[in-house]
């Protein structure tokens, strides 16, 4: 086993090195503006994503559908990720990984854009979508899109269920003496309600459970900042001064070298938000719209909330309380830097942390669940859903009392074999993209 966990490292390693960074910011740039600069209708996003709809069975409303998409994109990444960016990239990360943020939501735009124009209608009136129909019915490469479909369930199953209750065993065990098969069986009991229920009680979940989940994690990180208000000027200062800069910065934080700050920012900018990996693309596709440009502008409010809103003000906050106490900081673990800015709360801020990372780490096991589908209902049919959603609940249990270093890095893996058809794809179908998006908004 550790010989094939080594392998896949390698593997891993030179797929997600530097070369598909720059692929990735590549892509995001260059639909940023051949676009138009398609950011500047975030606005409209935010406002039509709240719009009221008429009731119809024919898919979900945009905003459950920009729910589901979040409860999938907003995880542990959001805060953990965060705290390591800084924690190995220095604070010049934070301004990295939201300069990625940024620019990304263009990708999404485009990918979101695709799955839309090119989905299929059941005949339940529902839809369905995603980079897998794309690649058939534009391209008419279906073993891309086989490649990708089975790549998306294999990491749903590791990533998307036993990843995130294993990080939900972690939060929990961490402040509660409690067995991790106690902790496996109620998160896959939940899930299993919430999944079992199928993609309207998933959406449902979602559209009440994202908003509590952002407000509740968000207040505290507010908070946090009203508390180290002093220290905000300073800490924008050092944030933008170390992205360009390998000196020290102030309040004893020690500086890093450039490449490594911008490699760590825009790595954690681009896993975070998964712009161009193909996954929310198959939620936008199910929502109750009748313009692909109309929802990929609703999707690609996504990215902003998750990367340039929540990540931005976790980095803030960490970098803040890092320079009001910067003592308290020396050699303290990557992953425990929010923790640590946490416990500066005048309420119990690990175990509000802790929720806040369960509720993350639900959250993604239920959104995912649906792109798993959405591959499962590709590839064999309807018929094997319950199958999968048996497995899927089963992983949840099993993730919560394994180890799982070799599950991390297959599922790391198989996100690039996600993303790499799909990158190519919306490549190949630039044109389209551009054309027709340029053709509405100038209506």
């Amino acid at each position: 086993m550790e010989t094939i966990a080594q392998i896949m490292k390698s593997i891993y390693g030179y797929l997600w090195g530097m070369p598909m960074l720059v692929v990735l910011l590549g892509t995001h740039l260059y639909f940023t503006f051949r676009l138009g600069v398609i950011q500047r209708k975030i606005p409209k996003g935010i406002r039509l994503s709240f719009s009221k709809t008429e009731e119809s069975n024919e898919g979900i409303s945009p905003f459950s559908a920009l729910a589901t998409a979040l409860a999938a994109t907003i995880g542990t990444g959001n805060i953990i990720g965060i705290s390591a960016a800084i924690a190995i990239g220095g604070p010049g990360a934070v301004f990295w990984c939201w300069v990625t943020g940024v620019f990304g939501i263009a990708t999404c735009y485009a990918e979101c854009f695709l799955a839309v124009k090119y989905r299929v209608q059941k005949p339940d009136g529902s839809f369905l979508g995603g980079p897998m129909y794309v690649m058939e019915k534009a391209l008419h490469q279906k073993s891309a899109a086989v490649i990708f479909a089975l790549s998306t369930i294999l990491a749903s199953l590791g990533m998307g269920s036993s990843v995130q209750s294993h990080s939900i065993c972690a939060a929990v065990t961490a402040n509660y003496r409690i067995s991790p098969h106690i902790i496996g069986a109620v998160a896959a009991v939940l899930a299993g309600i919430v999944i079992l229920g199928g993609a309207r009680q998933i959406s449902r979940v979602c559209t009440y459970l994202v908003p509590f989940m952002s407000v509740f994690y968000m207040g505290g990180c507010l908070l946090l900042l009203w508390i180290n208000r002093d220290f905000l000027g300073e800490t924008l200062a050092v944030i933008v001064r170390s992205a360009f800069s390998s000196k020290s910065v102030a309040g004893g934080i020690a500086g890093t070298a450039v490449m490594t700050g911008m490699r760590t920012g825009i790595s954690k900018g681009l896993f975070t938000n998964e712009a161009g990996l193909g996954s929310i693309p198959m939620t936008a596709a199910s929502a109750r719209t009748s313009s692909p440009v109309k929802q990929g502008i609703i999707s690609m409010t996504g990215p902003f909330w998750d990367t340039v809103v929540m990540c931005a003000i976790t980095g803030i906050a960490i970098v803040s309380s890092m320079l009001r106490t910067p003592a308290a900081y020396q050699g303290v673990a990557d992953d425990q830097l929010c923790f640590l800015a946490f416990a500066g709360l005048p309420v119990d801020g690990s175990f509000m942390l802790s929720v806040s990372l369960v509720l993350f780490a639900f959250a993604t096991i239920i959104g995912w669940s649906y792109y798993g589908e959405c591959a499962v209902q590709y590839l064999w049919g309807k018929q094997k859903i319950l199958a999968y959603r048996v497995l899927y609940i089963m992983a949840v249990y099993l993730g919560a009392v394994m180890s799982l270093d070799v599950v991390w890095t297959v599922s790391d893996l198989f996100n690039s074999f996600m993303a790499i058809p799909n990158i190519l794809c919306i490549w190949m179908l630039r044109k389209v993209i551009i054309g027709e998006t340029r053709m509405s908004l100038n209506r």
